[in-house]
């Protein structure tokens, strides 16, 4: 137990004292809120603006889809109408769209009324968004002018026109009603994955490096001296560990401050209020610790077959695939987070580390999936371990041989 602490407190020491870790505590959180903040604002800011030219035959239905256009607050269109408009005109138009002079041209055709027809001209025609609002204003220019054309006042057009917003209620199980946090959930499901993902990925890939370097230097038949193999890996997991445990502290605090302070006042507010419950604070370090434990375990036994750091980068898609499986989840379960899917990545030890705080963060997980989902990741871990060991304990001694399959077989037995 001795050298096990000691073991643990030199890797504890020794990361927490490396310039690594200083920059990565203060840089990685201010990239993560970067990004998430470019994406909200380029998400807000998307197809707005655009500089439209309609051409249509009939100038009345031209300009009723232009007022329609702009009474979208959001896209901030800029419309020109040109009405008649001439074949030259047209052209003229075309040519300015593949100048950049304008974004795009709208043209109605109106020729038969019962039929109206639109084509929209643009250098991204696979726009879906900017398409979509310009066919909900074509769709209610067109309807406004056949209400009017049938004699209906323009009060009353406009009145059965009138848009009607739609508030999000969520149901909790308790059957209490909320208002839904909107894109907020996205945020802060997408904050919590990557915040328990990217230290766990680096802290184990950092401690399958260090043992690889370790057994190319030699070091490790100076430390088997005095420490049992299994004191030694039991000692680098506490001690890798302990820095993750320590910078994961370091940012709860920081964000917890951040959230008093006036500036989060005035940032998180409205569409992306973001608030965490106490299942989140509580299981939080939790799966980040059993996931940690997991994926060192499996790298540190991996990285013990290894004889360099290039043989350990074929092992890297143990990292990946689980972390982007998490990743192509997350649109599921945002669209629904009781799904088949959901609860079976909840409950995947590969898996769940990532997803399950995620998900605390989009509806009320009922409590057994998460006992199960953390009994589940014991298990794994214990087997890995298990397997893990017995591995380290052959491979760190063995030099100039490719481990093979059967070759790992007889480690498994040797030991």
């Amino acid at each position: 137990m001795r050298n096990m602490l000691l073991i643990a407190r030199r890797e504890y020491l020794e990361q927490i004292r490396g310039r690594a870790f200083k920059i990565s505590t203060i840089a990685m959180p201010l990239l993560i809120a970067a990004l998430l903040g470019y994406s909200h604002y380029m998400e807000r800011k998307a197809n707005t603006g655009k500089h439209i030219a309609i051409v249509a035959q009939d100038a009345a239905l031209a300009n009723e889809v232009r007022q329609q256009m702009l009474d979208d607050k959001d896209a901030q269109y800029k419309v020109d109408v040109t009405a008649p408009a001439t074949a030259e005109e047209r052209a003229r138009l075309q040519e300015q769209v593949r100048a950049k002079a304008i974004d795009g041209v709208l043209a109605i055709d109106s020729s038969n009324p019962d039929k109206i027809s639109a084509t929209f001209t643009s250098l991204s025609v696979a726009d879906v968004s900017e398409n979509g609002g310009l066919q909900n204003a074509l769709n209610r220019g067109v309807i406004n002018e056949r209400m009017i054309g049938n004699g209906m006042t323009q009060a009353n057009a406009d009145s059965m026109l009138a848009k009607v917003s739609v508030d999000a209620l969520q149901l909790d199980k308790d059957g209490k009603i909320g208002k839904s946090k909107g894109g907020a959930t996205v945020i802060k499901a997408t904050l919590m994955l990557l915040l328990l993902s990217i230290p766990i990925m680096l802290y184990g890939l950092d401690m399958a490096r260090a043992i690889v370097e370790e057994k190319t230097s030699r070091i490790f038949e100076v430390m088997l001296s005095v420490a049992k193999p299994g004191d030694l890996l039991t000692g680098k997991l506490l001690g890798v560990g302990g820095v993750g445990m320590t910078q994961i502290a370091i940012w709860v605090i920081g964000c917890t401050l951040f959230m008093g302070s006036a500036l989060a006042a005035s940032l998180l507010t409205g569409d992306i209020a973001i608030r965490f419950s106490w299942a989140e604070g509580v299981f939080f370090p939790i799966y980040f610790v059993l996931g940690f434990a997991l994926f060192s375990a499996i790298f540190s036994g991996l990285a013990a077959t290894c004889e360099t750091s290039q043989d350990l980068q074929k092992f890297m898609w143990v990292a990946i695939v689980p972390l982007y499986t998490s990743m192509g989840l997350l649109p599921v379960m945002i669209k629904d987070p009781n799904s088949a899917w959901s609860i079976a990545a909840t409950l995947c030890p590969l898996t769940s580390p990532y997803v399950a705080i995620s998900r605390m963060g989009m509806t009320t997980v009922p409590f057994w999936q998460t006992a199960l989902s953390v009994v589940l990741l014991v298990l794994a871990i214990w087997g890995t371990l298990w397997l893990s060991s017995r591995l380290y304990r052959v491979g760190i001694l063995m030099y100039g041989k490719r481990a093979t399959l059967p070759e790992l077989l007889r480690w498994l037995r040797y030991s």
